[in-house]
């Protein structure tokens, strides 16, 4: 794709970078075959390469609407273009960019202001939002359904191991899934412990900055990231060997840590070896995979439907570990039509695309229950709620499914 960017853009880092993401792109259409705004909504500016378009156009100096915007927004940013695109367009980094650019030439209204201020204040916030969670428990009987549907019930998991062991990894808390899951991350704990190794969580750590990174609030973001890297570092210094992610939203981001602080001459190196260090849960535990079968109980524990999220599986390219760490510990995986496509969670999205968002619920739900699984697992707190808000059957982070098959 030929470019010619105004000066305001040239020379400046995201200018350099949009534009030789642009020049990748080759006008194949292939992005279209597996976006799901373009399934939805059969428009080709709500589509990846019509959202270039766009893009090109406002870096080129071309008009910016609100309807510019609206297309922008509407994109989930799940990526399955990227796992699609032959040429291998890094479409999630240029999204980013022409959404910031494109609120900045088009201000968005006072509503939707406060709106996105209010998630970037509350979400990020464990305090907060927990506050707000526990008084929506409270008044769910009153609420709304669909917005009661939202509000799970309330998790008591038992208590973490104590650190006992030699070897230790570090753990992101997350900003809601403490309050939404607690249950996710002391079940990674558990079985880490029966591997010999110890989770250790440091208290100064938060949100991994892809509330508001995304929400086009950027040095916001970038400031989380930074506040994360001071936090990790000395525990790394002290021998932690990883940064264990059991969110794969949060991982991907922190993973990208090193990419979008590379210009900080303070942090790019320190973001550098905290994204080198990021792992998924899964990545840790296929590493590990000798001494988890030693551990492993044989038994017929009954079918689940897994959901991979958009962020595991066209984000941080994982795809098949979780499935056979699943099938080992003895239980029948369903078979899962289009499993490469949005739920609609995506972060915000739910909340902000509530329509697109409750139409892509109700196509990802018919295919997990296709199979007549007995309950559903996925690998992202923002999946694991929005699917639970849309069926019956149980929606649980996988780890807790491997915790169950490991003897006391």
């Amino acid at each position: 794709m030929q470019t010619n960017l105004i000066p305001a853009y040239q020379n400046t880092p995201d200018g350099i970078e949009a534009e030789s993401i642009l020049r990748t792109c080759v006008h194949c259409g292939f992005c279209t075959a597996t976006c799901p705004t373009y399934q939805l909504l059969g428009n080709e500016l709500d589509s990846p390469r019509g959202r270039i378009y766009l893009i090109k156009e406002m870096l080129e100096g071309g008009p910016v609407t609100d309807r510019t915007v609206l297309h922008l927004d509407r994109c989930l940013t799940c990526r399955a273009c990227e796992t699609t695109c032959p040429s291998g367009v890094q479409y999630g980094r240029l999204v980013d960019i022409g959404r910031a650019i494109a609120e900045e030439k088009s201000p968005r209204g006072i509503a939707d202001k406060i709106r996105r201020g209010l998630l970037r204040l509350v979400l990020p916030r464990p305090l907060l939002f927990n506050s707000v969670l526990a008084l929506g428990r409270v008044l769910r009987p009153l609420l709304p359904h669909a917005i009661a549907n939202k509000i799970p019930v309330a998790q008591h998991p038992p208590a973490r191991p104590t650190t006992r062991h030699a070897r230790s990894m570090l753990v992101l808390e997350g900003c809601v899934q403490p309050g939404l899951a607690p249950a996710t991350n002391v079940a990674a704990a558990r079985v880490l412990d029966k591997l010999g190794i110890s989770l250790l969580s440091a208290p100064a750590a938060g949100c991994c900055g892809a509330v508001s990174y995304h929400l086009n609030a950027h040095e916001d973001g970038l400031d989380y990231m930074r506040r994360n890297i001071d936090a990790w570092l000395p525990y790394i210094e002290e021998g932690a060997e990883a940064v264990v992610m059991t969110a794969s939203g949060c991982g991907a981001m922190v993973k990208e840590y090193g990419h979008l602080l590379r210009n900080d001459k303070s942090y790019a190196e320190k973001a550098a070896r905290i994204s080198a260090l990021t792992r998924d849960l899964s990545e840790i535990l296929a590493a590990e995979q000798e001494n988890l079968l030693r551990v492993l109980v044989p038994a017929q524990r009954g079918r689940v439907a897994f959901h991979a999220p958009c962020t595991l599986q066209h984000g941080q390219k994982i795809t098949g570990v979780i499935e056979a760490l699943l099938v080992r510990a003895g239980y029948e995986l369903t078979q899962v039509q289009d499993k490469h496509l949005c739920c609609g969670s995506a972060g915000t999205y739910s909340i902000l695309q509530q329509d697109l968002s409750r139409q892509l619920l109700r196509n990802k739900l018919d295919a997990l229950h296709s199979g007549n699984p007995a309950q559903i697992a996925s690998a992202n707190i923002g999946c694991q709620t929005h699917l639970q808000s849309g069926t019956a059957l149980p929606v649980r982070h996988w780890i807790e499914l491997l915790d169950e098959a490991l003897p006391e």
